[in-house]
């Protein structure tokens, strides 16, 4: 899709009602850092409409961003690296669990992993959480300018094996800095929302 019009149109905090949005529903979840607010920018064709930290954490919202007045790309708090307290992060998880659990526009669930690590247990979890709420998580291994050209299928075996995912589950390495797998990550979008 080529995208000229995307804006933030809802946030919403710990204490927000989720808005009832008519139009299909793009979730993306990963840990602090993986690069969640780089591919959506990379997506949108923009610099910084999603924001980008060097502080892990900062995504404290589900941010909805309306593509085209087409779909939503939902952008979900990162979890993992975030210096808050413990109780915060139980009401960020139980907010993100309300969102995927409620949403009846949502399509699709892209997990976001780092390609140059084995997935971390909060990478494992997210996985099995997804696939538990009746989604088939899509994996994007993050940072694929990173690595070696050699190494990467050798690395989205690492990452599958790590999240203990089926053999049919996509697993897409991407990079912010090339665009590689930009367009593959499209296909996908726009086979499920039906374009």
């Amino acid at each position: 899709m080529n995208v000229n019009n995307a804006e933030l149109e809802t946030v919403c905090g710990i204490t927000s009602k989720l808005p009832a949005n008519k139009l299909p529903e793009i979730a993306f979840a990963g840990k602090s850092n993986v690069g969640k607010s780089s591919l959506i920018n990379s997506l949108i064709n923009r610099k910084s409409l999603a924001r980008t930290s060097s502080q892990p954490g900062k995504t404290r919202t589900i941010n909805f961003y309306n593509i085209e007045k087409t779909l939503y790309f939902v952008d979900l708090p990162g979890y993992g690296y975030a210096s808050v307290s413990q109780d915060t992060r139980e009401k960020w998880g139980d907010m993100i669990e309300n969102y995927l659990k409620t949403s009846k526009q949502l399509k699709a669930i892209f997990l976001l992993v780092d390609i140059r690590h084995e997935p971390s247990a909060n990478d494992r979890l997210m996985y099995d959480f997804v696939s538990g709420s009746g989604f088939k998580p899509i994996v994007i291994a993050t940072k694929a300018d990173k690595i070696n050209r050699s190494r990467l299928q050798k690395q989205v075996s690492v990452v599958k094996k790590g999240l203990g995912a089926d053999k049919d589950t996509a697993v897409i390495p991407f990079s912010s800095v090339t665009k590689a797998g930009k367009e593959e990550i499209w296909e996908i979008i726009e086979s499920l929302i039906g374009m």
